[in-house]
């Protein structure tokens, strides 16, 4: 069934009831058995109605949503638990209610729900953190309106029963209640866009109607003109019925209150958000100085009787304990944010300090780079020389036997000295990403024989385990040279601090990802969790920065692998390194660069 007809529908059925209620209204004289069972069950079904329809919004994954609704849908089967007592006197026991009847506050009570659902705004999303203090403040305004009952009405039914006034405190105090809601989904309304201001004017419809009802109510029962299954129970029917809609509209419309609105909330800066804060603070601030104020009017101004006197001085006593409370543990909430966001502030300068002081060094290092970078290349030039002069005494027949293999001695190590060269200005070199078909094992013998020019301690040596026959991996090969190179940097950094140790690097294949595990026997990491964090480092001060493995794990993520990192039980740790497989391609590899020694990180 289409939106539009299922609105119809809900149209033709409100229509039916209005229709079905009015006839038996007037078929039936006032005070007969069956219009009194009839109007009390027609009054207690339309509740479960309404929340048919508003708990149908209930299930979404935003919690401040789902309160909202089910705020409402409170609101609405507290006022059906009213109707019940209701009902039980008329039908069950057949005579009316007690004129000071002590269930009236569950009439009362169903506005509270409905105003706390207004501090919600459901339409708004993010923030929480900001909104508690603004929910604990509404809390506490929500304990003084609960106060403010006892203080007015309560009296008249226990202190010094006295009908008259009863009645006049309670509507007074249920008509207040009933305006702010009013008033409150009326802003809400005009204040937002889209498919939330179609909600929020249906809200709106429906609690004006129930206001009205009520007012309309309260003039027909002053007048004695009001009983149960006359046509002035159509309005406060339609009122549910309303709420019925307004909760299946907002479910056609679940996909549109889902995009950003552009409404008033949504569009205020953060120092509005501050000062509508600020409004709530001394509104509860307001609260709690009322309640001195209270007990004077009542000692000092009040003509009542001493028994009300009394009760009003006690209410405003007790009502001073959960009120002070809510106030202390605001206060607290704020003195424990202030302090958290104190603590983050100065982290936030220390990191600061720490990356200019990186930033220093990398232009250093930059500067550094560039001058390797062009003696790199002038080594270039002799060395070209030495490989081809070595290659003439190599092949030359002319040449004693033992000339000649110091001569093809000369030029291996020509040869391996060109290839690190060539893969340090591979290494140094600024150029944008480039995704290319690479052999894994290429990529890591590259960064070994890199790491070797560095290598200063004879106890510690590299392994490699390379499996000779992988998928190719589309990526960087710079990129995932500076993550191994970076890897085996920090392994055998550690393993040397701890007096040697071996790294084993091993290349598999796990289904359909190339996997590279760096395998150290050095003390292994204290917090695996942490190492890809932004700024941790175990290392000296001045030593490192805390920047190399999350720079890392971002390379991995933009190459759509994963990186882990863990400590092995017999000691060490162990980085993994996976990558998506480019199946069934097997790029060529160079035998220059694959058949190093197996620990080519010891050799000279």
């Amino acid at each position: 069934m289409s939106s539009s007809r299922r609105i119809v529908w809900m149209l033709g059925i409100w229509l039916l009831i209005l229709i079905v209620y009015t006839a038996v209204s007037l078929s039936l004289p006032r005070g007969a058995e069956t219009l009194l069972t009839f109007g009390n069950l027609v009054q207690c079904v339309v509740p479960l109605l309404a929340n048919a329809g508003l708990l149908l919004n209930a299930g979404t994954p935003h919690w401040r949503r789902n309160l909202f609704w089910m705020l409402i849908a409170l609101s609405c089967t507290l006022w059906m638990f009213g109707l019940f007592q209701w009902t039980y006197y008329e039908v069950y026991q057949h005579r009316p209610l007690p004129d000071l009847y002590p269930g009236d506050v569950v009439f009362f009570l169903r506005g509270i729900p409905l105003m706390a659902s207004l501090a919600l705004l459901p339409h708004r999303r993010g923030g929480e953190n900001r909104l508690r203090f603004g929910y604990l403040d509404f809390v506490l305004l929500l304990m003084w309106w609960t106060f403010f009952y006892i203080f007015s009405v309560l009296p008249w039914m226990y202190a010094t029963p006295l009908l008259g006034q009863y009645n006049h405190n309670y509507n007074v105090v249920t008509n207040i209640q009933n305006m702010v809601a009013v008033v409150g989904f009326g802003i809400l309304a005009l204040r937002t866009r889209g498919a939330w201001r179609t909600v929020y004017a249906n809200l709106f419809g429906a609690v004006t109607m129930y206001m009205l009802a009520s007012l309309a109510l309260d003039v027909a029962s002053d007048v004695k003109e009001y009983y149960t299954g006359s046509l002035y129970d159509i309005p406060l029917i339609s009122s549910f019925l309303w709420f019925a809609l307004a909760g299946v509209i907002a479910y056609q419309l679940r996909d549109k209150l889902d995009t950003p609105t552009g409404d008033f909330y949504e569009s205020e800066s953060d120092s509005s958000g501050e000062e509508r804060s600020v409004w709530a603070s001394w509104l509860a601030m307001a609260a709690v100085i009322s309640l001195p104020l209270f007990a004077i009017y009542t000692l000092r101004y009040g003509h009542d009787t001493p028994e009300v006197r009394d009760f009003r001085l006690m209410t405003t006593l007790v009502a001073a304990l959960p009120l002070a409370l809510v106030v202390f543990l605001r206060t607290r909430m704020a003195d424990r944010d202030r302090s958290r966001l104190l603590a983050q502030s100065q982290q936030s300068v220390e990191n600061l300090k720490r990356l200019q002081a990186q930033f220093v060094q990398s232009e250093k290092l930059v500067s550094l780079g560039q001058l390797a970078a062009g003696a790199a290349h002038e080594i270039n030039n002799p060395l070209a020389a030495i490989l081809g002069f070595s290659d003439l005494l190599a092949d030359d027949p002319t040449i004693p036997e033992k000339a000649r293999a110091t001569a093809a001695k000369i030029r291996d190590q020509a040869r391996r000295t060109k290839t690190l060269v060539g893969n340090l200005l591979s290494f140094a070199r600024q150029v944008p990403p480039e995704r290319t078909l690479l052999d894994i094992n290429t990529v890591v013998n590259n960064a070994v024989q890199l790491r070797a020019l560095d290598l200063r301690s004879a106890t510690t040596r590299v392994e490699l385990q390379l499996e000779s026959v992988l998928p190719g991996v589309r990526g960087d090969g710079n990129q995932l040279m500076q993550v191994f190179f970076n890897i085996i940097s920090n392994a055998l950094d550690a393993m040397e601090a701890a007096n040697g140790g071996v790294l084993t690097v091993k290349t598999i294949r796990d289904r359909s990802n190339v996997v590279v595990l760096f395998s150290d026997s050095g003390p292994g990491i204290k917090e695996p969790h942490r190492v890809f964090d932004p700024f941790y480092t175990t290392k000296p001060v001045g030593k490192g920065t805390g920047l190399g493995l999350s720079i890392c794990f971002g390379i991995i993520q933009e190459h759509a692998g994963k990186i882990f990192c863990y400590n092995r039980q017999e000691g060490g740790a162990v980085f993994r390194v996976e990558l998506p497989a480019v199946l069934a391609a097997f790029p060529a590899k160079d035998p220059q660069l694959t058949s190093t020694s197996a620990n080519p990180a010891k050799s000279s």
